[in-house]
């Protein structure tokens, strides 16, 4: 039986507890969690099966495809130059991006890709997923169609054509390509083991991941929400192989594990340094809280508060992802992955959680077992009655 290695405070024994009996039951293949409280390592815990044959355990150095929690760490990037004075969050794309001004999107601003709220959250045409590792052609046909819909007005979640906006951003910015900037300014001074893609050499050490049932649309064809999803359709087989690994996938293709998520994540909850690393300042990180759109997402159809880069604790975000806290005055910013990696920022109890696995489960808003860790954070956190 594999058994559950790694760092945890006896106050939070019983996520560690709730992981092996996870792994004993065949609810998780291989996991792993981290939680940072007060700029304490509290929980650096994993175990498991790194293949669905059972033969690699999980240990320290596993990495594994975290879909869209790669979506924080590319908007923390863009966050960064804005923090830097490189990049205004209020100016509009087409200040830095001149040829994302056609048919009609000189008003879309830098917030508004942040947020989901530019109206481009999809190719219009459809496209192949080699058609989007060319990230540079692949985002010039983004910002050569019009907006599906009135940008700002409302999010429309960008499930592959944010990492393609933010990274030619980044490219124009810095530039950089996003997943040098990656490396250069986050990654590397933090030490986190946290890469877009993934090199060659370290492919042997990457777990992949166990597909969950995927249905074929039955949207309407011209509908958002079909364009956005099927265009190209989703493969959770594809991040297994040497193309995924090789592209710049700034919304989808981070490889990781939860540490290193957890390490650089802390930076908003913090106040912007870590381990002595300044990140972000706190005038950057409040802007994160400012509401952006407030009501029903148009590609998942229900609602959803989004600030700036991240969903926020309070509005239509206590219905979508009912797992985290609650409250109109809670500070907690928060994104996760497709079959369940999340990410958590409680800048309330200054806490950052962070969880990763290879074996999916349905739905691209959490999981029943990123319920179970998070709820268990939470209750622990609630029983000592006292914030760090």
């Amino acid at each position: 039986m594999a058994t559950v290695q790694g760092v945890c405070h006896a106050k939070f024994e019983k996520l560690k507890i709730l992981l092996q009996d996870s792994i004993t039951s065949g609810d998780e293949l291989g996991a792993s969690i981290s939680l940072n409280v007060g700029g304490k390592e509290e929980v650096d815990i994993y175990g498991g099966y790194a293949d669905e044959g059972r033969a690699r355990p999980w240990v320290k150095d596993t990495i594994v495809n975290v879909w869209s929690s790669t979506k924080t760490v590319s908007a923390l990037a863009v966050l960064i130059l804005h923090d830097r004075g490189l990049l205004d969050v209020d100016e509009n794309v087409c200040k830095y991006w001149p040829e994302f001004a056609a048919n009609g999107k000189d008003q879309v601003k830098v917030r508004h890709i942040l947020s989901h709220s530019s109206g481009v959250s999809g190719w219009q045409e459809p496209v192949t997923l080699e058609d989007i590792y060319d990230v540079e052609r692949a985002a010039d046909k983004l910002a050569q169609q019009a907006p599906w819909w009135e940008p700002g007005s409302a999010s429309g979640y960008h499930s592959l054509t944010m990492g393609h906006l933010l990274g030619e951003l980044v490219r124009r910015v810095s530039g950089k390509s996003l997943t040098q900037f990656v490396a250069d300014e986050i990654s590397g001074p933090l030490g986190a083991d946290f890469q877009i893609g993934a090199k060659e050499s370290d492919w042997p050490r990457i777990s992949n991941l166990i597909p969950p049932t995927i249905l074929a649309s039955d949207f309407d064809p011209d509908s958002i929400i079909h364009k956005t999803f099927y265009h190209p359709p989703p493969s959770a087989v594809a991040m297994n192989t040497a193309a995924w690994r090789n592209a710049e996938l700034g919304a989808v293709n981070g490889h990781t594990n939860a540490k290193a998520l957890c390490t650089i994540l802390s930076a908003i909850t913090l106040g912007g340094t870590v381990d002595g690393y300044k990140l972000l300042s706190q005038k950057t990180i409040d802007r994160i809280f400012e509401i952006q759109t407030d009501g029903i997402d148009h590609v998942f159809g229900i609602p959803i508060r989004f600030g700036i880069g991240y969903a926020i604790a309070g509005g239509g975000t206590e219905q979508a992802i009912p797992f985290i806290p609650k409250g109109e005055n809670r500070r907690v910013a928060c994104w996760g992955g497709w079959g369940g990696s999340w990410i958590v920022c409680d800048l309330d109890n200054r806490l950052t959680f962070a969880y990763t696995m290879n074996k999916m489960r349905d739905g691209v808003l959490g999981s029943t077992q990123t319920a179970k860790y998070i709820n268990t954070v939470y209750e622990i956190i609630d029983s000592a009655g006292e914030k760090p």
